[in-house]
Formats: C-alpha cells, structure tokens, sequence
C-alpha cells in the first residue's frame, strides 16, 4: 500500500516526463506505477497540487505543475531542480513541490556557520546568510544540501 505522500509525488514525477492531457491518462500512468485509487481521488490530488492545464503552443492542453509556469516566465523553463538565484545577498532555493521544508531543516539544523536561518514554503527555500557572507561562501555552504 502506498502513502498519499509517494502517490503525489508519482504525480508530479509523471506529469513532468510526460505530455498527459486528461485525468484517464494519468490514472492510468498512475495504476502501471503500482498505485490503486479512484478518480475522485485522483481528482482531489490534482487540485491539491494547483495542477493546470495549459495550451501547447501546438493546439494540445497538458497537466502542468505551477512551477513550470513560474519557471516558464522567467525563462527557466529547462532548469534542472534544485537550482539557486540569488537576490542581494539572500538566497532563493526552487525545489520540487513538498520537498522544501525537509532540505529547509537539514539546512538549520546541519549548515555551516555562513547561513543564518531558513525560511521555507512547499518548493522554495529563502536562506538568510551572516552579515558579511558573499555569494561563492553561500554557495559553498548550500553544496551540502542540493
């Protein structure tokens, strides 16, 4: 039996290797991985995870997670995740959905003294360096984690 966790995450795993256009497609992507779940529930996972359908460009709508949007119109749209933009001093970490808060943690609890503190949400990590730290020792300190 698999957690609601690894079920989400299949989803979000499969909708970014793959064009998948409606929720048949994706029940039945989700049933050759091994899970068992109904269409409601699949249903409620989507909207859970802010999945949309977006135009192609070549007249197909698709299952995008909101992330590839933002990434898209910032012209990031082939970065590979995670992946580190700087604003100042601070520092912006883009994970994959659910996975902020856990690289957030082992980051307080294990970085080197450079980093200050963490803040997270579900993909996005903001890192506070020490007064003084540049960029490169930022960098450096965050090798560890991503």
């Amino acid at each position: 039996m698999s957690t609601r966790k690894e079920r989400l995450g299949a989803i979000c795993r499969i909708i970014q290797a793959k064009a998948i256009s409606n929720q048949e497609e994706l029940l039945k992507e989700l049933m050759n991985s091994g899970f068992t779940l109904t269409q409601a529930t699949l249903s409620r996972d989507i909207k859970q995870l802010k999945i949309a359908k977006v135009h192609t460009g070549e007249g197909d709508y698709v299952y995008r997670l909101p992330q590839d949007e933002v990434a898209k119109a910032f012209g990031q749209g082939n970065r590979q995740l995670p992946y580190v933009e700087f604003s100042g001093n601070l520092a912006v970490i883009r994970t994959r959905p659910g996975y902020a808060m856990g690289i957030a943690s082992d980051i307080d609890n294990h970085s080197r003294e450079e980093i200050l503190a963490t803040i997270a949400g579900d993909d996005t990590i903001l890192v506070i360096p020490r007064e003084g730290i540049g960029r490169e020792e930022v960098l450096e300190a965050l090798s560890h984690f991503i």
